[in-house]
């Protein structure tokens, strides 16, 4: 087990004023070690707080005095101090087993962790879920979870886990509601697996045994080029629409039994549907929204400038590694635009430079009809085809560096070039390059409809 490591300490803080610094690792607080940032974050809610640090070799201690609840102003580096709990499932449609070699090692660890689901949106089985881990998440209201269900037939949710205890581990969904732990489910679309009747007894099993879940999300699973599961394809368009109308009924039954819609399907299918998004009043203030559920309304909301301020935070399949935020997917971040040799670049553009937004096949489909209104011709979106990951992978946050520097390299120079920050992490692309290896410079931007419309009408 580590210790919390100090990367930052906030001038003026209490943690300031007590002599901690940058480099400091905090072995125990009130003599307490805390596990996690969750645990960290309790004890700092402390007035008084004796620290025990490690400084160089040497071991010291600091006294903290603070109000209640105010923050202590160290910056931590990591969320979790001990050990991740690690995934013992074998999922045919499971995203890591698909990736290709020479990533970051970070990038192929499967968690199944209810910290990181907690902290980060992940979703976790519940199959490693343990009596100690039931008692503390009821204990510190460790809320809300995501949970996996994709089936509730325990025999065919066994199979799809691959994982004989996936037949018995939602008793502890079961449980968390019980004890009044918001949760919200995923369902993970597999054709010929979880898909027909199986979807709809599924969601007739939540409707019977889980009614009181926050919301679902149904996603379609997603294939790499690097997929040994020949079982494994894609949806044809017949498949997607069927499970697009059996959404959509049993949002019905829902709304009649429950009072609210419950399920939802992910963006992703109303695009391989070739069916429109459904109003925004459809999604019930769009609860899932960081699981790409309603994520196109919600950015068509921002940029007409019918919402003040972003949805919420687009987490990205990897939120939780490598430079994440230890406070988790909800905490703010900054865009930093760079340029191909690394320095700032400003943000006002020379004197009618045309634009160019760089993104993923299914963001493209998005974009392109906001923009059609405009009517500017010098505004335009590039599709970034996926051929690092290949299969069906189509969202912008799956972009890399590589095929990025492709099609710029394409691309006339003094353009200016739009890039969605969704796809970045602590400044790297998920093959590990960076904004700098570009062949032109981008300007990094938020990905909401708020930024895209501003980064626009800077002329």
């Amino acid at each position: 087990m580590s210790a919390p490591l100090v990367i930052a300490v906030e001038p003026g803080s209490p943690a300031a004023l007590a002599g901690i610094e940058p480099g400091d690792e905090i072995l125990a607080l009130n003599g307490e070690v805390p596990r996690d940032i969750i645990a960290y974050r309790l004890l700092t809610d402390e007035m008084d707080l004796a620290l025990d640090i490690s400084r160089g070799g040497l071991e010291l201690q600091l006294d903290v005095h603070k109000a209640p609840g105010e923050p202590l102003g160290a910056e931590i580096q990591s969320a979790l101090f001990d050990q991740v709990r690690t995934c013992d499932n074998h999922c045919e449609f499971c995203f890591i087993y698909q990736l290709p070699p020479g990533m970051r090692e970070s990038l192929y660890l499967k968690d199944d962790d209810y910290r990181l689901s907690f902290l980060y949106g992940n979703f976790t089985t519940l199959t490693r879920f343990t009596e100690a881990d039931f008692e503390r998440v009821v204990t510190e209201r460790i809320s809300p979870l995501h949970v996996s269900i994709h089936a509730t037939d325990p025999e065919i949710r066994s199979t799809l886990l691959r994982n004989r205890r996936g037949a018995t581990s939602l008793r502890w969904l079961r449980a968390l509601l019980d004890h009044g732990i918001e949760v919200h489910g995923q369902i993970v679309v597999c054709p010929d697996r979880n898909n027909g009747s199986v979807l709809d007894d599924t969601l007739a099993g939540v409707l019977d045994q889980y009614p009181d879940l926050a919301s679902i999300c149904v996603v379609p699973l997603g294939i790499s080029r690097f997929n040994t599961e020949a079982a494994m394809r894609p949806h044809t368009l017949d498949e997607a629409r069927e499970v697009v109308d059996t959404v959509s009924a049993w949002q019905e039954t829902f709304l009649a039994t429950l009072g609210h819609r419950l399920v939802f399907a992910a963006d992703e299918y109303y695009l391989l549907a070739e069916r429109p998004f459904p109003e925004p009043e459809a999604y019930e203030g769009f609860p899932m929204h960081e699981d790409g559920v309603g994520m196109a309304r919600t950015f068509e909301m921002e940029f007409t400038g019918r919402v003040d301020e972003p949805t919420g935070v687009a987490s990205g399949f990897f939120a939780w590694v490598d430079g994440a935020p230890p406070e988790g997917y909800r905490a703010p971040r900054t865009a930093i635009p760079v340029s191909a040799d690394g320095t700032a670049v400003s943000l006002r553009p020379s004197p009618n430079a045309p634009i160019a937004i760089l993104t993923g096949a299914y963001g493209a489909a998005i974009l392109r009809p906001l923009l059609a209104p405009l009517d500017r011709s010098d505004i335009r979106v590039i599709e970034v085809p996926n051929t690092f990951f290949g299969g069906n992978t189509a969202v912008a946050g799956l972009m890399t560096g590589a095929d990025i520097a492709a099609v710029l390299g394409e691309e006339p120079v003094g353009h200016r070039y739009l890039l969605p920050d969704v796809c970045l992490s602590q400044g790297r692309f998920l093959d590990g390059t960076t904004p700098e290896d570009l062949p032109r410079p981008v300007e990094i931007i938020p990905t909401d409809g708020i930024a895209l419309r501003a980064a626009l009408e800077k002329r």
